[in-house]
């Protein structure tokens, strides 16, 4: 590999960690949904997966069940995430083409 390479190289690693850092930005502002329960439980989470807002519908909320709000709020968010998990995949895909390149993983 010549001293021309290796500076292509580097331009093309630089532009690359450019647009990581554009994806990242557009990730942080992005908000995906999660649902349960028919729509009882919503909670929304950025495209980092930071937990924005949780609304429980209050129907939901009967204190002699504790246990299902507890469950559907634990599917709603994982529900959420998921989307975010799915929405960074697809900006990452974009990035390096499609390739699956070890490393390359968004730092969150």
């Amino acid at each position: 590999m010549g001293k021309g390479d290796l500076g292509g190289m580097m331009k093309q690693i630089q532009k690359m960690q450019a647009k990581m850092e554009e994806i990242q930005a557009q990730l942080e502002e992005t908000e995906v949904e999660g649902t349960a329960g028919g729509g009882m439980v919503k909670v929304v989470v950025n495209g980092k997966q930071d937990l924005l807002s949780i609304n429980i519908d209050p129907e939901v909320v009967d204190p002699k069940d504790i246990e299902m709000l507890q469950d559907l709020i634990v599917a709603a968010v994982n529900q959420a995430r998921q989307k975010a998990q799915d929405l960074q995949n697809e900006q990452m895909s974009g990035l390096t083409g499609g390739m699956n390149i070890p490393g390359m993983n968004l730092p969150f």
